[in-house]
C-alpha cells in the first residue's frame, strides 16, 4: 500500500506517468498559446502605440502579467523537466520517489518568487510575498487567470483598431470629396451653415480617429467596437451631401430658370405698358365711369433678378438657391397681377363692346321678319347706335338706350309678350 504524504497518498507508477502525460499536453498548450499572444496583431500594435487614458493603465499591466505569464512558464516548465527526469531513472520508482514525485506533481511543490511580481499586478497573486510555493494546478490555474485578462486587453484593443480608423478614413476621404463639390457651388465655411458643418465634422473626424489610436478601451462596449460617434458623423455627412445636391441642381438649372424669370417679368412688364395704355383710351372713350390705377413696373423684382444674374455670374450657387426659390414664386405672382389689372382697367370697354354687338344682332333679327323701316325701331336703334359709338360713351345711357330697342322688337314680334329689361339673351 502507498505511504502517505503531506500531499495525502502517494501516486502509483500508473497516476504518475497519466499526471505527467496530461500536464506535458497542457505545457505544449501553454507555450502554444504564448507564442500566438507574441504574435497578435494588437499586441505588437499596443507595444508600439503612443496609448493614453483607460488603454495606457491596462496595457501597462498587461505587459506585466505577460512577463510573470512567461516567468511562470518558465518554472512550470523546469518542475515538469524535473518531475519527468525522476520518473525516468527507473522503470519501477521507489516509494521514496513516487513520494517526491507526488509532491512535485499534486503537493506545493513549485517554488515562485513572489518578489518578481510587479505591483499592477498583485491583484493577481495576493500579498506580496519575498516567495511562496504553490502546485502546478495552481500555477497553472494563475497562468491561466493572467493569459485570459491579457487577451481581453489585446482582443478588445485589435477589434477596435480593427474596425474604427479604417472606417474613419474612408468617411474622411467621402468628406473630401463632399468638399471639393461644395467648395465648387460656394458651399463654404463663413459662408455657408453646411459649409460650417463639414468642416467641423472633418474636425471631429481627425479627433475620433487620434483618440481611437490612444485609447482603444475607451471605444469598447457591451463586447463590441462602440461607433456612436463615427455613425453619427455619417449621418451629419449625408445630410450635407444632400444640400450640396440640391445646390448643384441649382447651378445645373440655373440658366432655364433665369430664362424663364425674364421671360416672366417681361410679360408682367408688357401687361402693365398694356393696362396703362388701356387706361387712357378708356378715360378718353367712357363717360362717367371709375377705372382702376395701374401700378408701375416691379422695380424691385428686376433688382432681384439682377442680382440672381450676379450670383450666376460669380458662381455664388448656395445665395442664387433661395433668391431664385422666392423670386420665381413673386414673378408669377406679379404677372397674375398685371393680367388682373388689365382686365379691370378694359372692363368698360368689353361692356360696350357687348352692347354694340347686342345692338347689331337685334337689328339683324329685325331685318329678317322685314320691319327694318318700322319707325319706332328706326328711332331707337339710332339712338342707341349714337350712344355707343360716341366719344366719350355714356354706358349707362347706352344700356338703357339698347334695352329699350330690345323691349321694342319684342313687341312688334309676339306682341304683348315683350322681353324683360334686364334681358342679356341673345337675338335668335
Amino acid at each position: 500500500m502507498a505511504l502517505a504524504g503531506p500531499s495525502g497518498p502517494a501516486m502509483s507508477r500508473e497516476d504518475v506517468d497519466r499526471a505527467l502525460a496530461r500536464l506535458g499536453d497542457e505545457r505544449d498548450a501553454i507555450e502554444a498559446s504564448l507564442l500566438a499572444l507574441q504574435d497578435h496583431s494588437g499586441r505588437r500594435l499596443l507595444e508600439g502605440a503612443a496609448l493614453s487614458g483607460a488603454t495606457k493603465e491596462r496595457w501597462a499591466a498587461a505587459e506585466q502579467a505577460i512577463a510573470l505569464l512567461w516567468a511562470h512558464f518558465d518554472t512550470y516548465t523546469e518542475a515538469l523537466t524535473t518531475a519527468r527526469g525522476l520518473r525516468g531513472r527507473r522503470r519501477w520508482p521507489t516509494q521514496s520517489e513516487l513520494r517526491e514525485l507526488t509532491e512535485l506533481l499534486r503537493g506545493s511543490g513549485v517554488t515562485v518568487s513572489g518578489g518578481a511580481v510587479p505591483e499592477a499586478a498583485r491583484g493577481l497573486t495576493g500579498p506580496a510575498r519575498l516567495s511562496e510555493r504553490i502546485s502546478l494546478e495552481q500555477l497553472l490555474a494563475r497562468m491561466n487567470e493572467w493569459y485570459a485578462r491579457v487577451m481581453d486587453v489585446v482582443s478588445a484593443a485589435d477589434a477596435v483598431w480593427s474596425a474604427l480608423p479604417a472606417r474613419i478614413d474612408l468617411l474622411v476621404a467621402e468628406a473630401q470629396r463632399v468638399r471639393s463639390l461644395a467648395e465648387s457651388v460656394g458651399v463654404r465655411p463663413g459662408t455657408h451653415p453646411s459649409g460650417d458643418d463639414l468642416a467641423g465634422m472633418l474636425d471631429s473626424l481627425a479627433a475620433l480617429r487620434a483618440e481611437v489610436v490612444c485609447d482603444p478601451l475607451a471605444f469598447w462596449s457591451g463586447g463590441r467596437p462602440d461607433t456612436g460617434r463615427y455613425d453619427r458623423a455619417g449621418r451629419t455627412l449625408e445630410d450635407i451631401r444632400r444640400e450640396v445636391e440640391a445646390v448643384l441642381h441649382v447651378r445645373d438649372d440655373a440658366d432655364h430658370r433665369l430664362m424663364r424669370l425674364r421671360d416672366v417679368l417681361s410679360r408682367a412688364d408688357r401687361t402693365l405698358t398694356e393696362a396703362r395704355s388701356a387706361r387712357v383710351e378708356v378715360l378718353a372713350k367712357i363717360a362717367a365711369s371709375e377705372v382702376p390705377a395701374v401700378s408701375g413696373a416691379p422695380v424691385a423684382l428686376h433688382e432681384q433678378l439682377s442680382a440672381a444674374v450676379d450670383f450666376r455670374r460669380t458662381g455664388q450657387w448656395h445665395r442664387l438657391s433661395p433668391l431664385l426659390d422666392g423670386l420665381e414664386q413673386r414673378a408669377d405672382e406679379e404677372l397674375l397681377r398685371a393680367r388682373e389689372s388689365l382686365t379691370a382697367v378694359t372692363a368698360p370697354l368689353a361692356v360696350r363692346a357687348e352692347l354694340r354687338g347686342r345692338l347689331d344682332a337685334y337689328r339683324a333679327k329685325v331685318a329678317r321678319h322685314g320691319m327694318a323701316e318700322d319707325p319706332l325701331l328706326m328711332e331707337r336703334y339710332d339712338h342707341a347706335r349714337r350712344l355707343l359709338w360716341s366719344a366719350p360713351c355714356d354706358l349707362r345711357a347706352a344700356e338703357n338706350a339698347v334695352l329699350r330697342y330690345q323691349r321694342a322688337v319684342a313687341e312688334l314680334l309676339v306682341p304683348g309678350q315683350a322681353e324683360p329689361a334686364d334681358h342679356r339673351g341673345d337675338a335668335r
